[in-house]
């Protein structure tokens, strides 16, 4: 009699577990989980060394970069290879952005009408560069369902843009890991609501402390045999530096 008593007590007490385990799944929003796979992709602060190939029907082209960051509003690329654009480097502070070009000694603020612009002649777009931050505070986020992608149950989010928000896109769509809060796709929209570019991310690998897609492919929807891949080489997170190392001297002198 002990024994049947015992074992019903594990039997409520599991369901509770369950329930818990539902309700807590039901509690969590759409802003709760944008905001966690900002912070695992970001980290306080982070550097990354990355290598970028944009690849057309008739010919590629590999850039590489190093790249700084701290939090979502601050960022530093520098481009390493090739010599064309060995130098150059864009700044990141909330929205702003800013090119230097030292080949003809010019420093230029990028516009609110260019952020739609090709991004060194790639498949990201300037704003692509700005999008963690904005797809936190400029976008409104909602639940839309979910799929399973390489093997991962996803939540779908949607994210539409705040009235007035300065944002190139017309609606996004991410795809992220419900486990671990990796962004596995996304598929960006324009005002009209034609989908244009589809994002993948893939080829999860350690990185410091931390477990990431190290992969990303941007391909134009209606433009077959054209794609824009970046791959992760090394990063480190959480690492010293402040906002001073993101300043406009800076980007002239960065090695």
């Amino acid at each position: 009699m002990k024994r049947i008593a015992w074992i019903a007590v594990l039997a409520v007490s599991g369901c509770l577990t369950g329930l818990r385990g539902q309700v807590h799944a039901q509690e969590i929003t759409a802003t709760e989980i944008i905001q966690r796979a900002t912070d695992l992709l970001n980290g306080e602060s982070n550097r990354a060394e990355m290598k970028m190939t944009v690849i057309r029907p008739s010919w590629s082209r590999e850039i590489t970069m190093k790249s700084w960051s701290l939090g979502d509003d601050y960022s530093l690329i520098l481009i390493t290879a090739p010599a064309k654009e060995k130098g150059q480097t864009f700044l990141k502070r909330h929205t702003d952005m800013w090119n230097w070009m030292p080949s003809i000694n010019r420093m230029i603020k990028i516009p609110p009408s260019m952020m739609s612009q090709s991004w060194l002649g790639s498949d990201f777009t300037n704003d692509d560069l700005v999008k963690m931050n904005s797809y936190v505070n400029e976008y409104t986020h909602s639940l839309a369902g979910s799929e399973i992608l390489q093997g991962m149950d996803c939540h779908i989010i949607e994210l539409v843009p705040k009235p007035d928000a300065p944002v190139v896109w017309g609606k996004v769509m991410v795809w992220i890991s419900k486990e671990d809060y990796f962004e596995l796709k996304l598929e960006f929209y324009d005002e009209d609501g034609r989908l244009v570019n589809r994002q993948e991310c893939s080829d999860i690998r350690q990185f410091s402390d931390r477990r990431l897609p190290s992969k990303m492919t941007m391909s134009p929807v209606d433009e077959p045999g054209k794609q824009t891949i970046i791959e992760v080489l090394d990063t480190e997170y959480n690492i010293s530096i402040g906002e001073s190392f993101f300043s406009q001297q800076n980007m002239k002198t960065v090695r």
